[in-house]
Formats: C-alpha cells, sequence, structure tokens
C-alpha cells in the first residue's frame, strides 16, 4: 500500500449458537468494542461497510441491513455499503475499509460482519451455502466433483444433503485428489484438526474448546471421505468489527497500539486448468500482498487460514508459500503449525473450532491477529509475533474459490511516537 493505515479497534464477540440474540445485539457488541478498542465512538466514524451474508435469507433482512443495525450506534449520515462476497464478505469489508482511508476518501472507517446463522432447522442453515456457486451450472459442478472422486476410488454418494452444506462435498473431493496426486492422508488431516482444536482450548471466543486427539478425531462420524465431523467447520453466530484509520485519522483516535496493514490483497478466480498452480487464486492473492509489502512468506510469524475443513488450511499453507506444493499435509504432520512451531496457523481454533459465522470470520482473523501482534492474545500468543497473515476465501467457480483475500499485519508502533 502507498499510504499507511492502521488497524486502531478490534472487537469480536464469542461464536455459537445464540438463538435468543438479535441481529442487532451481535453487531452491537463488536461494534462498541472495537470503538472502545480505539477510545473513540462512533460519531468518528467517516465510512461504514457493513458485512453480512445469511440476514436476507434467514431473517428476512433483504436490503439496507447495514444501515438497519448501525443506526443504533450512532453511525449515522455517512456512507454505510453492504458487502456480500460469500465466505469472503469480512474480508472484503475489511478491503474497501484499508481502500477508503489509503486513498483519503474517509479518515476512519468501520469495517463490521455479523451473522445469524444458527437455524433451528438445520437443513435451512446449510441451504444458505447453495448460493455460493453458479446455481444455474450446478451439474458442472456437480460433475467436476464426482470425476475427482471417481479418480480417487471414492463413492460420490456420501449422504443426505441435509445433513452437510455442499461445500464439506467440495473440499472432500478435493481432499481426495490431494490424497492421490500427492499422498496426503487422512491422518494428516487429523492432525490438522486435532491441532487446531487444541488451540481454541486457550480462546474464550472459540464455539468449540474441547481438544480432540487424532486418533478421536479419525474416530468421530464421517461427514464424507475422508472428512470427519471435527475436521469441519460449525454453524454459528458472531459478529466482529475492525475501525481502520489513515496518519490524519490516527491524529484524531486516542489508540495507544496501532497496527500496521502492511498489504490487503482482493481477488477473483480465473479460468485455469487444474495443474496451473500459479494461477490458483490464493496464490495470485498472496504474491501480489507479499509484493506490496515488500517481505516473503519466509517472514510470516503467524497466520489465520480459511479452514473450512481441515483440508482448506493443508491447501492454503501451500498456496501462501509456506511449503513446497503437495507437502501441506507433511508440513502439518512436522508440528511447523502448532502455537510453538516454526509458523503457527490458526491459534484462534481456525474456522474448524473457533467457528465460522460466514459474514463475520474474515474480521474475526484479522482480529485475532491484531492481538497477536499487539501482544494481548494471552495462553495462545506467538512469541515475538511482528508478521502476521490472513486468508479468507468464499464462493466456488469451476474448480477454485470464487473470491480470496490475502491481508498482511505489523506490529505497530505507539500511537504518539
Amino acid at each position: 500500500m502507498t499510504s499507511a493505515v492502521y488497524i486502531v479497534g478490534v472487537g469480536m464477540t464469542p461464536t455459537g449458537k445464540f438463538s435468543d440474540t438479535s441481529l442487532h445485539q451481535l453487531t452491537a457488541t463488536a461494534v462498541r468494542a472495537a470503538l472502545a478498542d480505539a477510545g473513540t465512538t462512533g460519531r468518528q466514524v467517516d465510512m461504514a461497510y457493513f458485512s453480512n451474508v445469511a440476514a436476507s435469507f434467514l431473517q428476512g433482512q433483504h436490503m439496507v441491513a447495514g444501515q438497519v443495525v448501525l443506526r443504533e450506534l450512532g453511525i449515522v449520515g455517512v456512507p454505510i455499503v453492504n458487502v456480500e462476497n460469500a465466505c469472503a464478505s469480512a474480508s472484503t469489508a475489511f478491503w474497501l475499509a484499508c481502500q477508503s482511508v489509503r486513498s483519503g476518501g474517509a479518515d476512519v472507517a468501520l469495517a463490521v460482519g455479523a451473522e445469524k446463522l444458527f437455524d433451528a432447522n438445520r437443513q435451512k442453515s446449510f441451504e444458505v451455502f447453495g448460493g455460493g456457486f453458479d446455481v444455474t451450472r450446478q451439474d458442472r459442478l456437480l460433475a467436476y466433483l464426482a470425476r475427482l472422486n471417481q479418480a480417487a476410488g471414492v463413492p460420490v454418494a456420501q449422504g443426505a444433503s441435509s445433513e452437510r452444506s455442499i461445500f464439506m462435498d467440495i473440499y472432500a473431493a478435493l481432499a481426495a485428489n490431494h490424497m492421490q496426486r500427492h499422498g496426503l492422508t487422512q491422518r494428516q488431516l487429523a492432525i490438522v484438526a486435532s491441532k487446531n482444536h487444541a488451540h481454541s482450548v486457550h480462546n474464550p471466543l472459540a464455539q468449540y474448546r474441547n481438544a480432540w486427539s487424532v486418533d478421536e478425531v479419525l474416530a468421530a462420524r464421517a461427514i464424507a471421505y475422508p472428512l470427519t465431523l471435527p475436521m469441519c467447520a460449525p454453524i454459528g453466530d458472531g459478529a466482529a468489527a475492525v475501525l481502520v484509520c489513515n496518519a490524519a485519522g490516527l491524529q484524531r483516535l486516542s489508540a495507544a497500539a496501532p497496527v500496521d496493514v502492511l498489504a490487503c490483497e482482493l481477488v477473483s478466480s480465473l479460468p485455469r486448468d487444474d495443474d496451473d498452480a500459479h494461477l490458483a487464486i490464493t496464490h495470485r492473492a498472496a504474491r501480489a500482498a507479499y509484493e506490496h509489502a515488500g517481505i516473503g512468506p519466509e517472514d510470516v510469524d503467524l497466520a489465520e487460514v480459511h479452514d473450512a475443513t481441515a483440508f482448506g488450511e493443508i491447501l492454503q499453507t501451500e498456496a501462501l508459500g509456506f511449503c513446497a506444493r503437495g507437502e501441506g499435509g507433511r508440513f502439518a504432520e512436522s508440528g511447523a503449525t502448532a502455537l510453538g512451531g516454526a509458523l503457527p496457523v490458526n491459534v484462534s481454533g481456525g474456522l474448524e473450532s473457533k467457528g465460522h459465522p460466514i459474514g463475520a470470520t474474515g474480521l474475526m482473523q484479522i482480529g485475532e491477529l491484531a492481538q497477536q501482534l499487539r501482544g494481548r492474545a494471552g495462553p495462545r500468543q506467538v512469541a515475538g509475533a511482528r508478521i502476521a497473515l490472513a486468508e479468507n476465501g468464499g464462493g466456488f467457480i469451476e474448480n477454485e474459490e470464487a473470491v480470496a483475500c490475502v491481508t498482511l499485519l505489523g506490529a505497530g508502533r505507539p500511537a504518539r511516537d
């Protein structure tokens, strides 16, 4: 980025199934915490971006959700933009906020994501994900997954669609393909899941805080081979908010611990063959982020990546350049990605255990990393963390995510230096 951008406030709710908590209440909790963290009020916000995916389908709030939920927080009169980009909606809101303060269109901008995804009718919750791909070409998607499974010797039918979102079938087919081509093992997937559940034990905001051994993960209920239940992100509710500013905005705020936004790159998918790894969406987003920040993957101290399943983490550690293509399973098995390892990944517990309230997830990643870089993560603190990376993807078109965002953050300096 050519102009300095700072994170000056972060706020998050716990993730869980909160049937008695409204979208307004979740949003208010996160936003008030972010404003308090920055030492300011909603009157200082010049622009806001509100991320949500499911409110239209599940709550009937088809339009102007951001204006509705932010109004009672005193954020009125300023531009408010509603953002939907599938599971990358929250990171897209963050990207927009960064763009606005970097350009000078605003000095202080708020990115907030909130989601009420849990419904007593579980099938209805899963149906939300049915719009995350080209619905006019669903037959092509199913045929692609069937080809991957057939090549790997995996039966196509794994269970009733009401038992899971279609994205579990997508991840399962991609994982089976990786097993066939690169030797990934189901035990390596279980190692990732066990590691992330162990991390979540230390996160009071996580949806699940129970440790699972590798053997327990392997023995758990099958979802779609090779995935078992603890390898998959749960349905849940939650909200997160992040306040960003430029140098002028920093002078208006009393924040004592800004975090530098070194880069934030948002890209969409390209038509490509499965073997064109250099064109893969996360690889392109990461390459652009590294170039803008003037660093490489070897400089990253910790990462939060989009592990809607354990295979997602393996796929993304490869695409981000943390290990070679095809080596993600062995990289995880080495212990490198565990807290205390060479490159801790998903110390929050990740989507598998921290939870995945779609419209808030990307901002929850940013919030976790900001606290890590401030040295405020408690027992899950990564010692000496100076540079952190967040990767958030959404949707699926042809053979990869429809959208991906990669953000690099750096430990900031005192605001009044």
